[in-house]
């Protein structure tokens, strides 16, 4: 799934992070959105974002 197809590419681009409600960034090779405000990185399992907070990985630095 690191090539994703236009239109599941322009939902992920259409989601914001549920904490700062800022535009998330789509990591494809670590399947992941990367929230740079909250610091935080929301899994993408089998093709679905997993927006929760408690979910995310913390990011260094």
């Amino acid at each position: 799934m690191t090539d994703l197809p236009a239109h599941d590419r322009r939902m992920l681009e259409a989601l914001v992070c549920p904490l700062t409600q800022t535009r998330l960034r789509y990591d494809a090779e670590r399947q992941e959105l990367i929230s740079d405000a909250a610091g935080l990185a929301f899994p993408v399992r089998d093709g679905i974002p997993i927006m929760l907070v408690d979910e995310a990985r913390k990011l260094n630095g």
